[in-house]
Order: C-alpha cells, then structure tokens, then sequence
C-alpha cells in the first residue's frame, strides 16, 4: 500500500471515529435527557465527519494532497487541545488565617426571632446585618405559603426529610461510653472505614488532621448557641453522597430542595453510623450534619483530598462538581491521612467559565477574579443576597449547580472532558464554549414530573 493510500485510509478511519464519537455523545446525550446536546451532537456527527468520508472514500484529482492536508490539521488540532499546555502554577494560598463565627452564618440568622435575647444581643453586636437580614423577613420565607414556587407536596417532603435528620441530632453529642479502647492497626481500620462508607452511599471519602481553621469559633444553633467549640479531635473524616442529577435539573423548582434535604439526610445517616461505631471500639467520635455542625465540611473535605472550592463557594469534586452533599466526622480513633489535591485547573477553568454568576437569580454569585478576603484569596458569595431569594421562592434554589459544567455524570464521556480541563489550559477554554453550546448558556429548568404533580 503507498503512502498516499495509507493517508486516504486514515483520513476515512478518522471520518468513521468522528462520526461514532459523536453519536455515542447523542445517545449519551439522550440517556441523560439532555434534548439540546443530543440534536447538536447528531448534527456534528453528520457534518464533522462527512469532508473525511467525502475524501477518504471518492476519488478526484489532489485527492491525496487533500487527505494529506486534512489529516495533518486534525493531528495538530488535536495536540493542539490535548497535549499538556498551560499555567502549571499552584492554587493561590487560600488556607483561612481565622475562624468562622457560626452565629454570622444565614442557617444561623434565620433562627432568630425578633424580639427574644438571641436576636437583641447579636444585632447589637452586629447592628450592620440588621438591615440586610430585615430584607429575607420580609419574604414569605423557605417551604412557606405564599412563595413564589410553593408546592405542598414537594415542600412537604423535603421538610419530612429535614425533621428525619434532626431526629438523628440528639446522640450526636451523647458522652463516650468508655469503653476500653480497643487496639487498632491505622491502615486496616481506615481502609475498613472507607470501603464501608462507600456500601452505605457515599461517593467520595477522605481523611485529614483537624485544624482550628476547620472549626467555628463560636456555635451558632441550638441548645450550645453561643458557646465555644471546644473540639479536641486529632483527625476529620469527610464524606459526600451524590444529589440526583435529574432532580437538580429542577432547580429552583420544589424537587430541587427535596433532593438537598434527602441527601442531607444520607450523609447524616452514613456519619452517625461511622462515629457510633467509632464510639463501640473505644474511640471519641462525632458526625458533624446538617444543623448540627461544628467544623466547616468544605474545608475540611477539600483538605481530605475530596475536591476544590469553586466561584460558587461550595466543594467542586472531580467526579461530580458540586453536585454533592457533606457530612464530617471528627475522632481520635488513629487513622491514615490522604493528602490534599491541589488541582488548580478548577480555578482556572471557574476563571473563564462564569456560568453559575450568570445564572444565579439572586444575583450572589461574584464574576472576575478571586479577591483577597482576611488574608486569603477566593470568592465570596453575597449569602444576604442568596438567602433572601430563597425565602422568595420558597426552595433553596439549586441553579448554580444545576448548570455548572462539572456537575455532569459521572460517565467515560463527561470524564474524558474532566482530564482534559485538568490536563490543557486550551481545552479548558474550547470546553467552556462547547458546554454553551451543547447545554446553553441559560439552560432552563426542567418543568416539575407528573409523579409529583399528580399527588396533588
């Protein structure tokens, strides 16, 4: 065979994996309800792969030239987007210098009821967030009547969950039962750990040293509101539980909030059980859940190697972005760390992409760059300003998940997008684009599904 057949030969086997590629992405696509992906990407499998079927397979004259021509630009356009190119720079130091006061936090803010001692005492000490916390009691407030997307069976069942999770509350800070502590190897009991929490549900998990930084300074719901953390724990155990993706695509819809609150309770349900088995070996332990918290999960699951902190604020994982939910547990049992995964290509790729500040109705989510906030570089969301559209619509939005590019399945195709944004700073700008176009700048939500609809 010459060398001008072996080029008309390429260039065809080209055109035939192009055009399987893409319809591969389209029945993907599909499975994933996603109609918009699924039309673009059968278009593209038709049109990108006809000039190399066109060429490979009829002959005229400059025929080899044009296959030889056509070949050399997909190689190069492929090294292109493919090869490791750009800033190899690490993360901007962004480990806190301070703690964070859980009373200043809008879940906190919320409980309190004009009028009684807590609610005094703190705006007098904060006077400046009086004015913004007047603008959400002013709304008809989360899962209330009179929001703008109230659904009583939606918001029904995302309260039955968030009830189930307070009901786990109590044992949380029940006394050790001092036991004997029984001896363990730190690599067999960590590894039990890990693959347990995995049969329970989770999706990630990882270990790390508890740092002050991981803690708040001050407890700021409950029966404790207003006293120290006192927290003495060696070692922090995060996990996620992944939310539906279906249910997100909602957002800000009711079954949106339904999943947040289900997967609250999930982490919650998989803590517990790690730290009460903890506490049966002999061990101090306590799960940190929804309510109850006495470490930022963020921090801590980004140090325990689960992911990075994106513009949107929340954990960005790599297998799910920040479609998860978090729960922590904090120990003394002697454990095996994982060291954190510093991946600033999510930064990076947060930099260009600015999909969840477009689409955020509350308008909380900052575009440009990160800025320097006590000491740290990152972004900072407007909490007033997200809380208060909350308590309009009634649910807990949802949106800047629901559209942020990482948040796709965990499948080979959207995997293979994920390497290349980790691996080319050229891909991330081309996969920023691609994921407009595909998915929409703006994509709508989802309207609610019959199932729901029709318990009405």
């Amino acid at each position: 065979m010459s060398f001008a057949e072996i080029i008309q030969v390429s260039v065809m086997a080209l055109g035939i994996l192009i055009l399987l590629l893409f319809i591969a992405m389209s029945i993907i696509s599909i499975l994933e309800n996603e109609k918009r992906a699924a039309n673009i990407s059968l278009m593209a499998a038709i049109f990108l792969s006809a000039p190399y079927l066109l060429i490979g397979l009829l002959p005229f004259k400059g025929q080899s030239i044009a296959a030889a021509i056509l070949f050399s630009i997909t190689v190069i356009i492929g090294l292109f987007f493919l090869l490791p190119v750009g800033d190899k720079k690490k993360l901007d130091e962004n480990t806190p210098t301070t703690q964070i006061d859980e009373r200043d936090i809008m879940f906190s803010r919320r409980l309190l009821q004009p009028g009684s001692d807590r609610y005094e005492s703190y705006y007098r000490n904060n006077p400046e967030k009086k004015a913004l916390d007047s603008k959400f009691r002013e709304k008809p407030g989360l899962m209330q009547p009179g929001s703008t997307f109230y659904d009583p069976i939606s918001f029904a069942a995302t309260e039955a969950s968030f009830r189930t999770v307070e009901a786990l509350q109590p044992i949380l800070d029940l006394a050790d039962n001092h036991k004997h502590s029984a001896e363990v190897d730190p690599k067999k009991i960590t590894r039990f750990l890990k693959t347990w929490a995995k049969k329970l549900g989770a999706m990630s998990i990882g270990v790390t040293k508890l740092k002050e930084y991981h803690k708040y300074s001050t407890i700021g719901r409950g029966d404790f509101y207003g006293t120290p953390v006192m927290l003495d724990h060696n070692y922090a155990i995060a996990l996620t539980v992944e939310m539906d993706k279906t249910m997100i695509a909602h957002a800000p819809f009711g079954p949106t909030s339904m999943e947040t609150a289900q997967q609250y309770l999930n982490a919650g349900n998989i803590a517990v059980q790690l730290a009460e088995f903890i506490k049966e070996l002999g061990y101090p332990a306590r799960a940190h859940i929804d309510g109850s918290y006495r470490v930022v999960c963020p921090l801590v699951a980004r140090d325990a190697g689960l992911g990075e902190i994106g513009r949107m604020g929340l954990l960005m994982t790599p297998e799910v972005g920040p479609r998860v939910r978090l729960a922590v547990v904090t120990t003394d049992i002697p454990l095996i760390t994982d060291e954190r995964k510093y991946d600033p290509s999510v930064a990076d790729f947060c930099s260009r992409c600015n999909k969840c500040a477009v689409n955020c109705p509350g308008k909380a989510i900052p575009f440009g760059e990160k800025s320097e906030i006590d000491g740290v570089r990152r972004w900072k969301i407007d909490s007033e300003a997200c809380f208060t559209y909350w308590c309009t619509v009634g649910t807990d939005c949802g949106r800047c998940m629901r559209v942020c590019p990482y948040s796709h399945p965990n499948n080979i195709l959207h995997n293979l997008v994920r390497k290349g944004i980790r691996n080319s700073v050229l891909f991330r700008m081309m996969a920023v684009k691609m994921d407009d176009l595909l998915y929409g700048r703006k994509p709508s939500p989802i309207p609610v599904p019959d199932w729901i609809k029709s318990a009405k």
